[in-house]
């Protein structure tokens, strides 16, 4: 466990309510509750661990893993142009996504396809970004939950605006903002935390902390972790283990009451682990060794789930093979989802640029068209030349 306990050393003390050198946990790597005694007596009301509760955030763990395994398959296997894995962080994106209100805005990153799962994003509707075939598959209006992000920290000023409008509506609506370690380098996300202090906007930031920003480490990304440098810009911030499902939904469900009440903005720095690549393209054994990654696995937020079910015979035979069907039929609506998009026609792309076309665009667009027609007329001329 020493690279977890590394990992561990690198937040300080910083004094105050929830912030200490260890991050909040209720649920231990062996299955174990502990006692909500030793909680802030602000967070206890939060923590009403029932069977139904620790089944359903069981359940939507479950079913990201398994969508994230097949469309990372699916990638390999040339469908996808690109994929995200989650793999390692469910119980960050699953925790804090079943605190929030269904009216709640929501700006993911590229990594939080449990949040598209949540909001009932369907299999095609997910991959269709991955797989080019449009800028977003569902309408953010109607699932409140923007479209992915890939560029890196770029929605969390849009988020903060957002969260000044609402504010200006006289809503009693939250907006959360996820993001990962590395983002929080980037001067978009130094940026909006400012905004949203200064304005007392009613924004949450979600930090997914996965040790590493591609394949720099956090030790060697920072010098001060996320939540003390959120405290630096006035934000209300906490720190939680990002692999203990229970402790992410209840800290989250505090920070949100609290943000709906008019206390202003906050942020969540959530402490987990990307166990797989930072994408389908990245190579993590060129940056990490294998000790430190098994040392994490120990802490993997399913099977500690699991050891919990096991322990209270909260999780009967017939629950559990209903949900592996579960599980089955999702993998099998997004492969035969993925294989029914056909050809991408990427002209429309030029459209939707600006909210005018210009003469710029009009030529790059017809520059593209002519690009296109040109494999007809050389598979054309192939032709002909094979009859002849």
């Amino acid at each position: 466990m020493d690279a977890v306990e590394d990992a561990m050393e690198h937040f300080a003390h910083v004094g105050g309510q929830l912030r200490s050198t260890e991050p909040v946990g209720l649920l231990a790597p062996d299955g174990g509750l502990s006692e909500t005694t030793d909680w802030p007596p602000d967070l206890v009301p939060h923590l009403d661990v029932t069977p139904e509760l620790v089944r359903d955030l069981y359940r939507w763990m479950r079913l990201t893993r398994r969508l994230d395994s097949e469309a990372f398959a699916l990638q390999r296997h040339g469908e996808l142009g690109l994929w995200a894995p989650s793999l390692g962080q469910e119980a960050a994106q699953v925790g804090s996504m079943t605190a929030l209100r269904a009216t709640d805005q929501v700006f993911p990153s590229y990594r939080e396809h449990a949040a598209c799962l949540l909001r009932g994003v369907t299999p095609a509707q997910m991959l269709e970004q991955w797989r080019g075939v449009s800028g977003c598959g569902w309408d953010p209006a109607e699932l409140h939950l923007n479209s992915y992000s890939v560029v890196l920290g770029a929605h969390l000023p849009h988020a903060t605006g957002y969260a000044m409008g609402v504010q200006r509506d006289g809503s009693d609506e939250v907006v959360a903002a996820y993001f990962g370690d590395g983002a929080s380098s980037q001067g978009d996300a130094n940026e909006a935390f400012n905004w949203a202090a200064a304005c007392g906007a009613p924004v949450l930031f979600f930090c997914q902390n996965n040790q590493y920003a591609i394949s720099t480490p956090t030790r060697l990304q920072m010098r001060t972790p996320v939540h003390q440098r959120a405290r630096g810009f006035g934000l209300e911030s906490f720190l939680v283990d990002g692999n203990d499902v229970l402790a992410v939904h209840a800290v989250t469900k505090l920070a949100v009451g609290q943000i709906r009440s008019g206390a202003g903005p906050a942020l969540i720095e959530a402490v987990t682990y990307r166990m797989g690549a930072h994408t389908s393209s990245d190579d993590p054994t060129r940056y990490r060794d294998q000790a430190e990654s098994d040392a994490w696995k120990l802490r993997d937020p399913i099977a500690r789930v699991e050891k919990l079910l096991d322990a209270r015979g909260w999780g009967s035979p017939q629950w559990r093979a209903e949900l592996d069907e579960e599980c089955d039929r999702l993998g099998a609506e997004l492969r035969d989802a993925c294989q029914s998009f056909g050809n991408v026609e990427l002209g429309g792309m030029f459209d939707t640029v600006l909210g005018r076309r210009t003469d710029l665009l009009s030529a790059q667009k017809a520059e593209y068209a002519d690009f296109v027609a040109s494999f007809d007329r050389v598979d054309g001329a192939a032709e002909a030349e094979g009859v002849a």
